[in-house]
């Protein structure tokens, strides 16, 4: 079983920085960071596979945000720059049992953390 804790959002100011941590426990091959702001569905932001050699970025968060892995692979980031007021929502952490999940299918991903909440705002 694959346990996932996140810890690291907040409010912001737009153009600023955030960088999200994500604890994992457990056999997994990919992870991700998925968001979901209120009225709207979950969405892929961004995925890493287990070695940390393959990424994927959603289009909107292309080079402003930076996915990757540390601490033996155990805990997940994401590095969040240039914020936009757009970027507002609950992020969870996720991973997949798959060996090629997709990033626009929440499906795909089999474990879920908890969220943390992230407000851009001036």
């Amino acid at each position: 079983e694959v346990q996932l804790v996140e810890s690291g959002g907040g409010l912001v100011q737009p153009g600023g920085s955030l960088t999200l941590s994500c604890a994992a426990s457990g056999n997994r091959y990919w992870m991700g960071w998925f968001r979901q702001a209120p009225g709207k569905e979950r969405e892929g932001v961004a995925s890493i596979n287990k070695g940390g050699g393959r990424k994927f970025y959603a289009d909107s968060v292309k080079d402003r945000f930076t996915i990757s892995l540390e601490n033996g692979k155990n805990n997940l980031y994401l590095q969040m720059n240039n914020l936009k007021p757009e970027d507002t929502a609950m992020y969870f952490c996720a991973a997949s049992t798959r060996l090629w999940p997709r990033l626009t299918e929440t499906t795909d991903f089999d474990y879920w953390g908890q969220g943390t909440q992230v407000t851009v705002s001036s």
